[in-house]
């Protein structure tokens, strides 16, 4: 299929594929009285702006953020999966920082991330991103503006000023080293024997032919 030939309605019901999560809703009232509800607020306080977070799973895409753009991050959370050294990669943040999405950033940098993204269904193409339950490989801005025109993204940064956005992280945990052999394992690794560890020096007071009684002196 096209991406051309897809509907709003179709791309809107891509991207919420995966997107199930239960999603709880801070809201600020104009009295500054907070209160939790799993429905959105219809409209959000003209003296104080509502904000969104999201909790049950997944990031936090929509926390500390405008009432609006806060309802998209939580609905269509967007994590980039990027590499070292990748122009593509640069490009595809470049496009989510212009327009002021916020998303979180995944490293890959060894085999076992190269794993565990292929086990997400990405072809090992870099950048890889995930829009919502839409999956994107390499970097076409056409093609991920389309996706975030349909997710209803704004065209322009409603980012706050004293919006900071997550520091990248490695997508596994770099597995924790083995102790080290002793001697005499390597050794056995190397000939496969076990080496008998040298016997302790003789004392000189025990029994032997000068001395049967094993007299101390």
């Amino acid at each position: 299929m096209q991406l051309k030939a897809l509907t709003l309605p179709l791309m809107l019901a891509l991207l919420a594929v995966g997107a199930q999560a239960q999603t709880v809703y801070r809201i600020v009232g104009p009295d500054g009285k907070v209160t939790f509800s799993d429905k959105a607020p219809e409209t959000p306080s003209k003296n104080s702006p509502a904000v969104v977070t999201t909790t049950g799973g997944g990031d936090s895409a929509g926390a500390g953020l405008p009432y609006e753009l806060g309802k998209v991050a939580a609905r269509f959370p967007v994590t980039i999966f990027t590499g070292q050294n990748c122009p593509p990669c640069d490009s595809g943040r470049r496009l989510l920082v212009s327009r002021g999405v916020p998303f979180t950033e995944r490293t890959i940098n060894t085999n076992e991330d190269l794993q565990a993204l292929t086990n997400l269904g990405s072809d090992s193409s870099l950048p890889f991103a995930k829009i919502g339950g839409q999956n994107l490989s390499g970097f076409s801005e056409s093609e991920w503006t389309q996706y975030l025109d349909a997710a209803g993204y704004p065209k322009t940064s409603q980012l706050p000023t004293n919006y900071r956005r997550p520091a990248a992280t490695p997508l596994t945990q770099p597995a924790k080293a083995a102790p080290a052999a002793s001697a005499s394992d390597a050794a056995t690794a190397e000939t496969g024997r076990r080496v008998r560890p040298p016997a302790p020096p003789a004392d000189p007071n025990a029994p032997n032919p000068n001395n049967p009684a094993g007299l101390k002196f």
